[in-house]
């Protein structure tokens, strides 16, 4: 075998990188739906022959290491034989890529001279997917009321649209001439990833590309043990809740338990509460996605994602409970218990690994939906459907971030308020910072956010899922916990109404909807809050002088 070439090595590491870079464009310049291309709820990868990644770009960190799980899949279903050239697949089932119904993913073989080289996948979120209501459900009780539930279909074969299983995907969408186009992009997406690393083959040869994997992958595996043999051995816990089901339960735990024994460390989540009746469980391989994501902020988190990464990591999964969903659990809102793992393992490892950590963040996606007919468009339907900001906890040297999107959504962003003005017949009175939502402490958690709606049309609806008001976000190290999150229909009005959850609530022209966002927790005394800082944060907006005064002492 001929030697180990380094430039080589990260001449072809930085070309794979490339490749998804260029395919995540493609998909995001292509989409028909602003969940795709302004939002960017999406991620893509390139994966080898064993279903290893190659190269992955900026998408959502709860993917991480997740689209292999549907060619495996695929593979163990029909056999290795089963990949043709030219073909592409599609699959959204939830007890088998973890997340809800709406997430499609779209993916297909690499061959180069005949020979099966790698794979390329994407996954991106669908407006709607026919579910018993428009965009998402959150009263859902089975799978069967969110929507078109689908195994692997090849959705192109030989080069060749299938039609009728795309007429299948685009028939049972309310919105189906925009899912037909987010399908095209998807594959686009697909066809690129394919046609770039068979050219990265072409151009190095297999046998370098393959010498050159198997040292990045032992690179990132080494560093990674290097990493984990710093903590000290031993077994770390922390537990938290999520609010409920939507279906009004009582709170709902998650429960982990960290062990570190030399170069591994394994996460067993199986104390966790059983599968609720509501929509918020998650397929396994969506709870091991998440325990990879609170392990990366952890151990070499400045480090990509590839094939040698969680070589050391295992995760322990209940079936029958939240994290471990069976048919028929509904999975809608699977991602409210994995952003409180993520936060709750951090807070285990607070003690021995104090740099490292930081207080809990506001913890969830916390989405609203209006949706519609829009009269400005002869009453053609709408939804409006986006994530919401919140604050990240403190550190151990720093602020947390004001109105940052959650930890399991990455480079996903909430929606311009232009695009929402311009598409939807909704009026955004204000987007601000909310003031004092941060938890205060020598350094503070970052803010939430405030932003308010109003309704410019008859016979609309609205939709809320808003989390994390039972357990807010902690602070660490004497820091204090933040302030929980709030939903106003038409505050201050005789008909207010304070709400987190809802489903398809009829609303009505000049209805006004205000969201304010949890914040993150602090870190440190308050008390030990310099006096520049606080003084700072009172002429930018983000610290009352009354919360200066009677939560840090502060005296004009």
């Amino acid at each position: 075998m001929a030697a180990y070439d380094p430039i080589l090595t990260e001449i072809i590491r930085s070309a794979l990188n490339s490749a998804a870079d260029e395919m995540n464009s493609t998909l995001i310049r292509s989409a028909y739906t602003p969940v795709i291309y302004e939002m960017k709820d999406c991620a893509v990868g390139l994966l080898d022959e064993n279903h290893k990644t190659l190269g992955q770009s900026a998408g959502l960190p709860i993917f991480l290491g997740n689209l292999e799980i549907v060619t495996e899949y695929t593979q163990s279903l029909y056999g290795r034989d089963v990949w043709q050239p030219n073909d592409v697949w599609i699959l959204n089932d939830s007890y088998i890529a973890g997340t809800h119904l709406h997430d499609m993913t779209v993916y297909g073989p690499v061959f180069v001279d005949g020979e099966l080289v790698g794979f390329s996948t994407c996954r991106a979120h669908w407006l709607d997917v026919g579910g018993k209501d428009a965009g998402s459900t959150t009263d859902s009780v089975d799978i069967f009321q969110e929507g078109l539930r689908v195994g692997a279909l090849k959705v192109v074969e030989g080069g060749n649209l299938v039609e009728d299983v795309t007429d299948l995907l685009t028939r049972n969408s309310r919105f189906s001439y925009p899912a037909r186009g987010d399908l095209f992009a998807m594959i686009a997406c697909v066809k690129t990833g394919q046609d770039r690393l068979a050219a990265i083959i072409r151009k190095f040869g297999v046998d370098a590309v393959k010498r050159a994997r198997d040292e990045i992958f032992a690179q990132t595996a080494r560093l990674e043990q290097e990493t984990i043999r710093e903590i000290p051995d031993g077994e770390y816990y922390a537990e938290g809740c999520i609010d409920d089901d939507g279906l009004g339960s009582d709170p709902i735990w998650v429960k982990v338990k960290v062990i570190v024994d030399g170069e591994t460390i394994t996460f067993d989540l199986r104390d966790s509460s059983d599968a609720a009746r509501g929509p918020v469980n998650c397929g396994a391989s969506q709870a091991i996605s998440a325990a990879r994501v609170a392990y990366k902020l952890l151990i070499s988190p400045d480090k990509p994602v590839d094939g040698g990464a969680f070589s050391t990591l295992k995760v322990l999964v209940r079936d029958g409970s939240i994290l471990g969903a069976q048919p028929p659990s509904p999975c809608e809102w699977y991602f409210s218990s994995l952003g409180l793992l993520i936060d709750l393992t951090v807070k285990a490892f607070e003690t021995v690994l104090p740099d490292r950590v930081a207080g809990a963040s506001a913890g969830d996606s916390m989405v609203i939906g209006i949706g519609g007919n829009d009269p400005r468009n002869d009453g053609v339907p709408f939804l409006l459907y986006e994530p919401t900001v919140g604050g990240w906890g403190a550190w151990d040297g720093g602020d947390g971030q004001d109105g940052l999107i959650n930890n399991v959504n990455g480079s996903l962003k909430d929606m311009a308020v232009e695009i929402i003005e311009t598409k939807y017949p909704v009026h955004m009175i204000h987007y601000r910072f909310r003031e004092d939502s941060g938890g205060a402490g020598r350094w503070r958690g970052g803010n939430g956010v405030e932003r308010q709606y109003l309704v410019e049309v008859d016979g609309a609806w609205l939709s809320l899922w808003f989390e994390r008001s039972i357990t807010p976000a902690w602070g660490l190290a004497g820091g204090l916990s933040a302030t929980p999150p709030e939903v106003w229909l038409n505050e201050g009005q005789p008909d207010a109404r304070m709400m987190l959850k809802i489903n398809a609530l009829p609303i009505k022209r000049g209805d006004i909807i205000t969201t304010r966002t949890g914040g993150g927790g602090g870190y440190g005394l308050p008390t030990a809050r310099t006096r520049e800082a606080i003084e700072s944060d009172v002429r930018e907006g983000q610290l009352s002088l009354h919360a200066a005064k009677e939560v840090y002492g502060y005296t004009p």
